[in-house]
């Protein structure tokens, strides 16, 4: 390569500011735009999934205190003390014990293909029923449209119709995609992977059953109301109603972390019927063993049997005994925040400020295997 075509593709050490991760410039580096552009994705993607793993592994005994506090496990006063107890009376490192395999590999399609899921399905059903998709990137630091006339096709009753239907859509097949990745990976942490497998094989559930996982139905309702916080509720208030003069980054990262406490203010129903549904599958009595629950006393012992879930009957027992707390108090959604804030709070930030930063360098090696004929093959691909 010649010291001209290398200056050609080398970005000047001098530039004053990097690249916006969502909004990349690198048109020196002369790939043909699809090529450049499926690299980026796939970089991102992988950075945010490998973010997400290690994030989540690091507060795994975040979310084990959360899953005790969402489940039947703990009752009355001090709750929050009894999911501490609960998740280290094993020991120190006894919440790591249960992330296997599945859970990594979840964890990683969890963050790097869920955001890219909605986008997916929100423009394909946009394109199919003729309306516009969410806004969406630098769309929302924009002024909000002004108010049109009763007459434009966007206060069409059709077209209304339309992009209501898309939008409601759209977060429902995102989460429950979201799910069929990721729910029977959180089952597994829950139970743990022998006793789940002893669940499964005591219920000969089929294929489908097994992959999905216990508890799915709630698992997917708590994943479709955060996906509507996250993609639909949070920018569309953003642009249409936050102050113009007071947009910027630092603002929309605020704004959407207070969305997300409420978003989790309901999804904690979910999340607690998710739990208690998981403890209704197992139950104290005889018959099949798929875990010993007691200690033997005068030659009986207890064990733990594996059967259907009835929502209706979780939900009936559950206000039974303890209420509308069995669902919603406030150490419940203060450990569900807790569990979700600092990979969630600190996402965007890696996401626009550390991902940009290895972009260059990924292109110019896919430029230095691509060849050096690349501005040829983009004239001629273009």
């Amino acid at each position: 390569m010649d010291k001209e075509a290398q200056e050609t593709i080398t970005p000047p050490s001098s530039s004053s500011a990097q690249p916006s991760a969502t909004s990349p410039h690198h048109d020196d580096l002369l790939l043909p735009t699809e090529l450049q552009n499926s690299i980026l994705v796939a970089y991102r993607s992988i950075g945010i999934g490998t973010f997400g793993v290690v994030m989540r592994f690091v507060g795994m005994p975040l979310e084990k205190i959360a899953l005790f506090m969402n489940s039947s496990q703990v009752t009355g006063k001090h709750q929050f003390a009894q999911s501490i107890k609960l998740t280290f009376q094993k020991g120190v490192l006894s919440p790591y014990k249960v992330v296997g395999p599945a859970s990594l590999v979840a964890w990683f399609m969890q963050y790097s293909v869920m955001g890219l899921a909605f986008q997916f399905f929100d423009h394909a059903l946009s394109k199919a029923l003729g309306v516009a998709p969410v806004y969406y990137g630098d769309e929302l630091m924009e002024p909000p449209p002004p108010p049109s006339s009763n007459t434009n096709h966007n206060h069409d009753a059709t077209h209304q119709i339309k992009s209501i239907t898309k939008t409601i859509l759209a977060p429902i097949l995102a989460g429950s995609l979201e799910s069929t990745v990721a729910n029977r990976a959180e089952v597994q942490r829950y139970y743990g992977p022998t006793k789940l497998t002893a669940i499964e094989s005591h219920l000969k559930w089929n294929p489908a059953a097994r992959f999905c996982g216990p508890s799915f139905l709630s698992n997917a309702m708590r994943n479709v109301i955060m996906c509507n916080t996250s993609f639909i509720l949070t920018p569309i208030t953003f642009k249409l109603y936050y102050p113009q003069e007071r947009k910027s980054q630092g603002s929309l990262f605020w704004f959407g972390m207070g969305m997300n406490f409420v978003g989790n203010a309901v999804a904690i129903t979910q999340q607690a019927l998710w739990g208690r549904a998981l403890d209704y599958a197992v139950y104290a009595d005889g018959g099949a063993v798929v875990g010993a629950s007691g200690a033997a006393t005068a030659n009986t012992v207890t064990t733990q049997v594996a059967r259907n879930i009835s929502y209706s009957q979780v939900i009936k027992s559950s206000l039974q005994k303890d209420g509308i707390a069995a669902f919603f108090t406030v150490p419940k959604w203060a450990s569900r925040i807790l569990m979700n804030a600092p990979v969630q709070g600190s996402l965007p930030w890696f996401y626009n400020n550390v991902l940009p930063l290895g972009e260059d360098s990924v292109l110019g090696v896919v430029r230095t295997l691509y060849g050096d004929d690349g501005k040829k093959n983009n004239c001629a691909i273009s």
